[in-house]
């Protein structure tokens, strides 16, 4: 793996890529009531074309790794923003929920590798000790994206029409493309033959755990099916781990789970977003559904959150010097937990105002946590483990999206359905409760850490 100096613009494609993810998912939370209406749906049903996108990513996520060492990381970097961009214009031509979701698993297949190619290659072309601090800066840039994607999202189905929200992504993506052409590191690694066998066993196990998932949110399978299902992929799961321990590179692999830190960021990432994963979808449809407010409106609150999230990165390096990794995630992960518990205070009658300091403080400690966790889990990992520890990590986030999505769709069924509620943004705010007390018993997590882990990342010799 040799490639020349580090190019200064390096970080700011990485950050593209994130902007990219984190404006399309954003505009799309806030205009999924307007598609639903215009493609005849209910806004309670389009979880799918979450869904599909996020476990599409999940899925093809441990392929990606494998490409970039095999074909170069500037190949395959180029690559997956081309499918990304030419998904979100199929995702403009759609007129029907199937054509849109199955448009947006082609969007995903580029968005699997864009990501995780431009993170692997910054752990590639930069020093531990400089990691955190360039993982840091990406995410400033790429949470534009959160900012921007809201009110433009509400602005653009008011305006013109929710189609809109896929084409923005192309002057971005082909302006990406013609920057990484010639700024973009071409790093090789020879990594031997991909694993097709555990790939599919894999995949399988994650596809028949998110249709159970999915069947329970809809409703109309019989829990027979879901069991059935859900039996199926854990069959499939066992399967994949004792046929790891026989071959020598395996699409995951297990063994970096002896990686103390690595394994308790991975736990705690999927655990704690059980909870976060579902917010971003729960927040825009119980401001419309719920409350009866306009996307353009729906938009604006949201940028209060996003705006917070980009002043906390400059107080994650400083409270992990000062605190560590293991107090700072125990006790962020409660106050996160708290703040989203607070959104069921306010109702349809309550001054919308009033949702602004509760969106300050989400999103403040939901970037120190997004952070956090994931430095931590990469804070052990050298260059002969990188690619899988990475793969890993990113698998983890966007199957835990996937899961919180799901679980959260099933919290408000069940409120829905049941006769404590007689109206819809009661079930909302009830459903926000239970995400915060699942994302407040996930602090218990990183109890497990110890208290001079990450200190060579964070650049500090000890952490008291």
């Amino acid at each position: 793996m040799t490639e020349g100096k580090v190019s200064k613009f390096l970080p700011w494609i990485a950050a593209m890529a994130i902007f990219m993810q984190f404006l399309d998912s954003t505009i799309l939370n806030t205009a999924l009531p307007s598609i639903a209406k215009d493609l005849d749906k209910s806004p309670l049903e389009m979880q799918s074309v979450l869904i599909a996108y996020v476990l599409t990513i999940a899925l093809l996520i441990p392929l990606s790794g494998w490409l970039s060492d095999k074909f170069g990381s500037k190949n395959i970097f180029i690559l997956s923003v081309t499918v990304f961009t030419i998904g979100s214009f199929l995702c403009a031509l759609s007129v029907s929920l199937k054509m849109l979701v199955c448009m947006r698993i082609i969007q995903a297949v580029g968005g699997s590798m864009m990501v995780p190619v431009s993170r692997l290659t910054l752990i590639y072309s930069y020093p531990k000790h400089q990691l955190l601090r360039v993982i840091n800066f990406i995410t400033i840039p790429g949470l534009l994206g959160p900012v921007i994607g809201p009110t433009l999202g509400g602005w653009l189905v008011e305006i013109a029409s929710w189609h809109w929200i896929f084409l923005i992504n192309i002057p971005i993506g082909i302006l990406g493309i013609l920057v990484a052409g010639k700024s973009f590191p071409n790093y090789k690694i020879i990594n031997g033959k991909f694993d097709f066998i555990g790939f599919i066993l894999f995949s399988l196990s994650l596809v028949s755990l998110s249709l159970s998932l999915e069947f329970a949110v809809d409703g109309k399978t019989t829990m027979v099916n879901i069991m059935i299902l859900s039996l199926l992929s854990m069959s499939l799961l066992y399967t994949y781990v004792i046929y790891s321990k026989k071959v020598v590179r395996p699409i995951i692999d297990l063994d970096l789970f002896k990686i103390r830190t690595l394994k308790i960021g991975i736990i705690g990432n999927l655990i704690t977003r059980l909870g976060i994963g579902g917010v971003p979808l729960m927040l825009p449809l119980m401001l419309q559904v719920g409350f009866g407010k306009s996307p353009t409106v729906s938009g604006v609150m949201l940028i209060f959150s996003a705006i917070s999230t980009i002043v906390a990165k400059s107080w994650v390096i400083p409270w992990v010097k000062r605190f560590g990794y293991r107090k700072l995630l125990i006790y962020n992960t409660i106050i996160l937990g708290i703040s989203i518990s607070l959104f069921s205070l306010p109702d349809k009658n309550t001054p919308i105002f009033w949702l602004i300091p509760i969106l300050i403080l989400y999103g403040f400690f939901n970037s120190v946590q997004m952070t956090s966790m994931n430095s931590i889990s990469l804070a052990e990992l050298t260059p002969v483990n990188a690619s899988g520890g990475n793969t890993i990590l990113s698998v983890t986030q966007q199957l835990s999206i996937s899961f919180g999505i799901s679980l959260s769709s099933i919290i408000l069924r069940g409120f829905n359905l049941s006769d404590v509620f007689t109206e819809v943004s009661s079930s909302f705010r009830a459903t926000l409760v239970v995400l915060g007390l699942i994302t407040i018993v996930s602090s218990f997590t990183f109890k497990y850490l110890k208290s001079e882990d990450g200190a060579e990342m964070s650049g500090i010799k000890k952490i008291n």
